[in-house]
């Protein structure tokens, strides 16, 4: 393995860091497939995750996590400092920073495509200077001002999730009358932000933002039409991984899957999302959603 560090768990080094191999040409677009669903894999760098309790909050662990995605075969991998659970505590961009800079640093190192999971334009601006290729910002209607002039001098691409209001609250904002519809309006609307700042159509990314702002309903319409959101003419990433809706699917006497018993409804719905041209999945499990979207390939043609 010739990559930052040795493969986790072999010889003398138990982390990533001490044995130092040569760095690799980091992956650019141009490397990924073009046949089949792309896959992401969600790194959080955080204490507070709802997904893994802080499993990786730490730099080694965190970086010996997405070494781990990398040579499972992640696309890229979706670097966050800052939990978006309800109720989370905010951050400090300086502590944002903390977390993910050195992550971001070793990742594209070895190779990896890294995308930085933030809503600070200060914190997307330093992880694009260490090599982030993609910025995934969830912050919605509330984008801060100083992003799109980023994306736009940076050219960097540009996951645009929409969101209505504070991303940590419990649907705060869910009423509609046509979901799928509106959804699409509001994205328009802030996508013309970027436009408007010189940002090109090609770097942007359309999220519709499942479980931010929306009931669970409402998240399964948004998947059903989601060819409405591939009308507006961007690639679309889906980020249903282990989410709160799909446990309320799950519940079984009573109670809701946990978190960690969501990844084989989090697979069906990489297959279908495959099955309906979407460009990317985000997903905590890699190696499921992979063998997922390669199925789906295979099964189109």
């Amino acid at each position: 393995m010739d990559s930052l560090a040795a493969a986790p768990g072999t010889g003398p080094a138990t982390s990533p860091l001490p044995v130092v191999r040569p760095a690799r040409k980091a992956r650019t677009f141009a490397d990924l497939p073009a046949d089949r669903t792309l896959v992401m894999g969600v790194l959080n760098v955080t204490p507070d995750s709802f997904s893994d309790g802080g499993r990786f909050a730490d730099t080694d662990a965190a970086i010996r996590a997405g070494l781990k995605m990398h040579y499972e075969g992640a696309d890229i991998i979706d670097v966050g400092g800052e939990s978006t659970r309800p109720d989370a505590v905010r951050v400090s961009p300086e502590e944002e920073q903390s977390r993910v800079l050195p992550v971001v640093e070793a990742l594209v190192r070895a190779g990896a495509l890294v995308s930085i999971d933030t809503m600070n334009a200060a914190t997307a601006e330093k992880a694009v200077a260490a090599g982030a290729a993609v910025i995934n910002d969830v912050s919605g209607t509330e984008t801060d001002p100083d992003m799109p002039g980023l994306v736009a001098r940076t050219g960097v691409s540009y996951i645009l999730m929409h969101s209505r209001g504070n991303v940590r609250s419990n649907d705060p904002n869910a009423s509609y009358t046509d979901v799928v519809e509106e959804v699409a309006e509001e994205l328009v609307k802030i996508r013309d932000r970027f436009y408007a700042a010189g940002v090109a159509p090609e770097q942007i990314i359309l999220d519709p933002g499942l479980g931010f702002s929306k009931n669970a309903e409402q998240n399964w319409q948004l998947l059903r039409g989601i060819d409405r959101i591939a009308a507006l003419g961007h690639r679309v990433l889906i980020g249903a991984s282990r989410k709160r809706f799909l446990g309320s699917l799950l519940t079984s006497y009573g109670k809701a899957a946990q978190p960690l018993e969501r990844d084989n409804a989090t697979v069906a719905v990489s297959a279908l999302a495959a099955s309906a041209g979407v460009w990317a999945v985000r997903v905590h499990n890699v190696p499921a959603s992979l063998d997922a979207v390669k199925v789906t390939a295979a099964w189109k043609g």
